[in-house]
């Protein structure tokens, strides 16, 4: 692990990008089955990987606060990506919104609820806003049962890309 830690619990660690991460993205998104819930819904390629790691190091250096690359504490392997970005409705107004990927191999062992955990109290401690929310692919129970797991409230269904998809929201 050689950036600096933004967020630990008891089994993740959570950094910053390198430069060279773009090709650890692909893979995370690299088969329709990790896919099938993301917008596009269809495997990310390079270029793909690459535009949005140069999107997240844009994030953070405007909010302080981006997706973060999520590592394994004991041996550093790479699991997945979790943290915030500014979702911006059609109205204009950007909310912060929690959102995490994790490897399929690393699936069923309870990361993603400790990792959307950990983030809601550490974005809440830092007082980035007072509030952020969450949405989900209408056909994601796994993800809606991690939400609601860490507190998060259900909220109207937003449209996103044609699809009504389940909403979460956590105040303060």
């Amino acid at each position: 692990m050689s950036d600096a830690i933004i967020l630990e619990t008891p089994r993740l660690v959570l950094t910053m990008w390198n430069k060279g991460d773009a090709e650890l993205i692909r893979q995370l998104h690299s088969t329709v089955e990790t896919t099938r819930y993301l917008s596009g819904a269809a495997p990310w390629t390079l270029e793909k990987a690459e535009e949005r790691l140069k999107s997240w190091f844009g994030e953070q250096a405007r909010d302080g606060v981006t997706k973060y690359k999520m590592l394994k504490r004991d041996d550093g392997r790479f699991i997945g990506r979790a943290g915030f970005s500014r979702f911006h409705e059609e109205n204009g107004r950007g909310e912060f919104e929690l959102g995490y990927s994790i490897r399929n191999d690393a699936w069923g062992n309870g990361y993603a609820t400790e990792i959307a955990g950990a983030l809601a109290q550490w974005f809440l401690q830092r007082g980035l806003a007072n509030q952020f929310i969450a949405f989900t692919h209408p056909e994601n129970a796994a993800s809606q049962r991690v939400l609601r797991k860490i507190g998060m409230q259900d909220h109207p269904p937003m449209v996103i890309d044609g699809i009504s998809c389940p909403t979460f929201r956590m105040a303060r």
